[in-house]
């Protein structure tokens, strides 16, 4: 199997690819990644998949030139299944692949990760027989917008680690080095806010959602967990800068990237989502809520679908902070029932997945891939 994205840095599609890779090696499978690299790349390897560095991340013609180092490539490893998680990638793998002779070409999938903007650009993920759906919403947003017949689409959750992600204490250890580095988060009640740093993601919505609770639980104190991609650094000092403004330094804390993220979620009181736009699914919610934590977040896109199942109580009327600030305070301090469905599982996942594989394998010696 190889799986082609972008790069391997952090993000839900990356994270979500390194352990989708992990549970193929322990099923048996041999597991392939390509990307431009990144930081997930040694716990890849770790795991026992292995990496192809190319430069497929760029949205460039220039990029076009990867493309018979690709087909090449393909050849070499003669995978079963070649999986595209990205648009440009994909672009690259579908211009090598039809080239191949047809009856060497690996069966192709893909998997709609987002609401791609409708686009012949984006239409590339549209183009293999089978095509993966994250949530419903991504699912009806395929079937709305691109020629795609609804047998084609497997509707697949992004699935947890429910071993890893698992209700429990925080580590002690992990406590001690934590208040080292933060001795002011001791004693305070974390109103956590995971998620790559951008606008859209609801950061500036955070610092409203803290500087009104703050005024009603002095003792809370929002943690935003998460890192700006490169181009995007001058964001976090935007943020700084924020909450300088309003009053927040000492009551907010930017903690950046971290791979400690699960003992967070045992010890904050609350995560918030806060996207202001519908989210394609919301993996950090399903993860807190694995954990055992309570989740507020606003009741649209793929945060409804995976909230709604699990602790309805947390959904919260779109961009509405004052309702975000009173469900915080009805949530605090108090115990819930949390149950995640099987189908947020990431056993689930990797099954549907490989049914999935084999459904394309079987179109493959068929009926062929879809032609645009």
């Amino acid at each position: 199997m190889l799986q082609v994205l972008p790069a391997l840095n952090s993000g839900g599609v990356e994270r979500g690819t390194v352990e989708f890779a992990r549970e193929l090696v322990a099923r048996g499978h041999e597991s392939w990644v390509l990307s431009s690299g990144g930081a997930q790349v040694a716990r890849l390897e770790a795991e026992g998949s292995r990496h192809v560095t190319l430069s497929v991340h760029r949205k460039s013609p220039l990029s076009l030139r990867r493309v018979p180092a690709l087909r090449r490539l393909i050849r070499e490893l003669a995978p079963d299944v070649v999986h595209v998680r990205s648009r440009m990638p994909a672009w690259l793998v579908w211009l090598a692949w039809r080239r191949l002779p047809a009856a060497g070409r690996p069966a192709l999938v893909s998997t709609f990760h987002s609401h791609y903007s409708v686009s012949r650009y984006s239409a590339v993920m549209a183009r293999p027989r089978r095509v993966i759906a994250i949530s419903e919403t991504v699912r009806d947003y395929i079937l709305a917008n691109y020629p795609v017949a609804p047998e084609r689409i497997s509707l697949i959750p992004r699935g947890v680690d429910v071993a890893y992600f698992r209700p429990g204490a925080p580590d002690p250890e992990w406590l001690d080095r934590l208040y080292a580095d933060f001795p002011h988060l001791r004693g305070k009640r974390l109103i956590l806010m995971p998620g790559r740093l951008s606008r859209w993601k609801g950061q500036e919505t955070f610092l409203r959602v803290m500087q009104r609770l703050i005024e009603r639980d002095p003792d809370a104190h929002g943690v935003i967990l998460g890192g700006a991609e490169a181009n995007k650094q001058h964001y976090r000092t935007e943020l700084e800068n924020s909450a300088l403004a309003m009053g927040l330094a000492p009551h907010v804390t930017l903690v950046g990237r971290r791979d400690d993220i699960v003992q967070f979620y045992r010890l904050a009181e609350v995560v918030c989502h806060l996207s202001s736009k519908p989210e394609p699914f919301g993996r950090v919610i399903t993860e807190a809520l694995a954990t055992g934590c309570k989740v507020v977040a606003f009741d649209r896109g793929g945060a409804r679908e995976s909230l709604a199942p699990c602790f309805p109580e947390g959904l919260v009327t779109p961009d509405d902070v004052g309702e975000v600030v009173e469900r915080i305070g009805m949530l605090t301090g108090t115990s819930v029932r949390i149950e995640l469905p099987e189908r947020f599982h990431l056993d689930h996942q990797v099954a549907a997945t490989l049914a999935v594989y084999q459904q394309a394998l079987a179109d493959r010696d068929g009926a062929g891939e879809a032609r645009p």
